[in-house]
């Protein structure tokens, strides 16, 4: 037999919960959204990779190579 009376506290938790869970959605569509204005600002994926602030001598086209 199961008791379905649902006592006052667990309807506040479940506002509660809610709530939280909203907060976290709304975050992590901010972060999610930057992120694909960032790309999309780049443009070129090449141009991404390279945002990086570290030198990488193989991603840096040589002469006489093209």
């Amino acid at each position: 037999m199961m008791i379905k009376v649902e006592h006052e506290i667990h309807t506040r938790r479940r506002g509660r919960n809610i709530g939280v869970g909203l907060l976290l959605l709304g975050f992590i569509t901010i972060v999610f959204g930057l992120t694909v204005v960032k790309v999309l600002e780049l443009g070129n994926a090449r141009q991404f990779e390279t945002f990086d602030h570290v030198a990488r001598p193989q991603i840096i086209p040589q002469e006489g190579t093209q």
